[in-house]
């Protein structure tokens, strides 16, 4: 995958978001929008999401994070620093 010209940002993700799918939810999401990247549950009970692709497709993404799944309530979806390098060739679910 050409990553050339792909952004990298980071979501943390608050409400009624673990428990309930949303990683996996995120996964399906991504890959349906060709986003790369992670999710992860963190002790504080919200999700953080990892991910790269080009700038309007993040748009989207976090357009779909604020929605989130069936049986998710989320109240904020906020952007946060994403260091390091991502994948450019998958989603994955982080334990």
């Amino acid at each position: 995958m050409d990553s050339v010209g792909w952004t990298q940002v980071g979501y943390r993700v608050t409400g009624r978001v673990q428990g309930v799918g949303y990683r996996w939810w995120a996964r399906e999401i991504a890959t349906e929008l060709g986003v790369c990247g992670s999710a992860q549950n963190w002790p504080d009970g919200s999700v953080v999401v990892h991910a790269t692709a080009p700038p309007e497709v993040l748009e989207a993404f976090e357009t779909q994070l604020a929605d989130g799944p069936w049986m998710a309530k989320v109240d904020r979806v906020e952007r946060v620093p994403s260091e390091g390098r991502l994948s450019t060739d998958r989603f994955e679910i982080l334990l």
